[in-house]
């Protein structure tokens, strides 16, 4: 099969030779490790190909981002726009390697997508098996590999794929050319967008189904990488503003139906004084933002709202601020998502609040022991729920008795929430999540809302190997949906890599995704 006489030794040293599914599994892990080690170790790419963008950043802290008061000096001040991407957590380099690619006119939402997508590109590698990278570096078709095949069969190669590498692509390392208005296969109230019928690939055509989130901007290849692993099933680019409040930019790779969509009810607000109609006193008519920026992570502090207020206040013996002290407030209001809620006063959104822009019962977040910081880093991480279930609100009528789902990554139950609010019986979930904080979310949500089915989590998507799923999908009678890949987790939010549970250097997120649908895709037959 092709692996290094070295690693199969070192495998059946430590495991024996009994096992072979054991066997393939460890040595397919060694495998990806060890080549995306000595791919650190190489001559540095091109700067031209995107390949340089992944090879120039280190894996993000998952610690806080840096407060106000916190900047490193050797970022200029007079750089707003690098000193608001350094003030947010992301390293000088990382921020500069953004700028320079996307430009100075590039919104701080893109910059910081590109900067935790670009890492994928990174990953690349990993997520191939070796064959395949000599292959991509010389320009020649992938051969991408069933994980089923290597974890249980042990065959040796799925079919070729007709279409082009990333490597092939990737020809001037610039962005993915993106639609815009950004309304993937239609959005309520825009009926001349509706798109109700397309062609899906023989083998991508569930069920099973899946359904697979992501930042909508990222380096050129990294969605030619998801799409060709996820059965060459190409994205459906949305903006979530035409569903809440809230810009969010997100591409989804899934195997649903789109015809019969149908959204939540009642719709949600589509602007901000819609949706907090008590800041419309105070709201300046020099400030025009209708939408809220992508929810983050992280929050405003209070020493930048008390700049703010002292910059306008210095302005009062004039009719309006200066165009200066215009610009940088609303840069500041932008960056934050800072409102107004006095006179000259602005403030970062309340937890709760966010919960109502995407798609959260009140309080979900709430209590438990879960401080302020976690409400908004999980909340910053999750989906905006009426977007997916606007996707997934073809299933009420396919799965009228409930639904058995595979949630990977699962966040604070974006996925759980929306098939509950469709009116969607959840049978059986199998919540994959690292955070324990998210998953007493998780739970505390189940038992309020008095869930009939069974919830099973399972704290390290590591432990999903062929042998764990195929005891879950007998418990279960198989998976009919396999959710993964939150909005912001693991690619443009500082908490990535705790969320997968591999400690920080080879994040393998989209290689577990991946590698579990292929297996679940695999198994399901014997459970139909």
């Amino acid at each position: 099969m092709g692996f290094p006489g070295e690693v199969v030794s070192k495998v059946i040293q430590e495991y024996g030779e009994e096992d072979e599914d054991k066997l393939l599994e460890e040595i397919l892990t060694y495998s990806a490790l060890e080549s995306s080690s000595q791919q650190h170790q190489q001559v540095e790419p091109d700067p031209t190909s995107s390949e340089y963008a992944g090879s120039s950043w280190d894996d993000l802290s998952d610690g806080d981002s840096f407060s106000d008061e916190e900047m490193p000096k050797s970022v200029s001040r007079n750089d707003d726009t690098l000193l608001s991407l350094v003030n947010m957590g992301f390293k000088e380099e990382e921020a500069l390697m953004a700028i320079e690619r996307l430009g100075l006119d590039s919104s701080l939402d893109d910059l910081v997508d590109f900067i935790g997508v670009a890492q994928l590109v990174k990953e690349e590698d990993s997520l191939l098996p070796p064959e395949d990278k000599q292959q991509c570096s010389g320009h020649s078709k992938p051969r991408k590999r069933s994980l089923y095949e290597y974890e249980v069969l042990g065959k040796k190669k799925r079919k070729v794929s007709d279409k082009r590498t990333p490597c092939e692509e990737e020809d001037d390392g610039q962005t993915l050319n993106l639609p815009n208005p950004m309304m993937g296969f239609g959005v309520p109230n825009e009926p001349k967008s509706i798109i109700t019928h397309r062609t899906l690939p023989e083998n991508a055509i569930g069920p099973p189904y899946f359904y697979y989130e992501n930042v909508a901007l990222t380096p050129k290849g990294v969605w030619q990488t998801i799409s060709r692993f996820l059965y060459d099933v190409q994205p459906e680019y949305v903006d979530s503003k035409y569903f809440c409040a809230a810009a969010r930019k997100r591409g989804y790779v899934h195997n649903l139906p789109i015809a019969n969509r149908f959204p939540l009810l009642p719709l949600p607000p589509r602007t901000i004084l819609d949706a907090f109609p008590l800041l419309r006193k105070w709201w300046p008519s020099w400030d025009p933002r209708k939408n809220l920026n992508c929810l983050q992570t992280v929050h405003g502090s209070a020493q930048t709202t008390d700049r703010i207020r002292k910059k306008l206040e210095s302005c009062e013996e004039f009719e309006e601020p200066s165009e200066s002290v215009k610009k940088y407030v609303l840069e500041q209001c932008r960056k934050w998502n800072l409102v107004w809620v006095g006179k000259n006063k602005v403030a970062p959104l309340e937890p709760d609040e966010v919960e109502m822009l995407l798609g959260f019962p009140r309080n979900h977040t709430r209590g438990g022991g879960i401080s302020r910081t976690d409400r908004f880093k999980s909340l910053g991480n999750s989906f905006q729920v009426d977007t997916v279930a606007y996707h997934l609100s073809v299933l009420k009528e396919m799965y009228p008795n409930g639904i058995n789902l595979l949630s990977l990554f699962s966040g604070i139950g974006g996925a759980e929430v929306a098939l509950h609010r469709l009116g969607v019986p959840l049978n059986n979930v199998v919540s994959v999540e690292k955070s324990e904080v998210n998953r007493n979310i998780v739970r505390s949500w189940w038992e309020q809302t008095n869930q009939k089915g069974n919830l099973i989590d399972i704290d390290d998507v590591q432990q999903l190997d062929a042998e764990r799923l195929e005891q879950l999908m007998s418990a279960c009678g198989g998976f009919d949906l396999v959710v993964g890949g939150s909005p912001c987790n693991n690619l443009a939010g500082s908490n990535r890599v705790s969320r997968i549970g591999l400690e920080g250097t080879e994040s393998a997120l989209f290689y577990d995704y991946f590698r579990i649908l292929d297996l679940v895709k695999a198994m399901a037959p014997r459970f139909q």
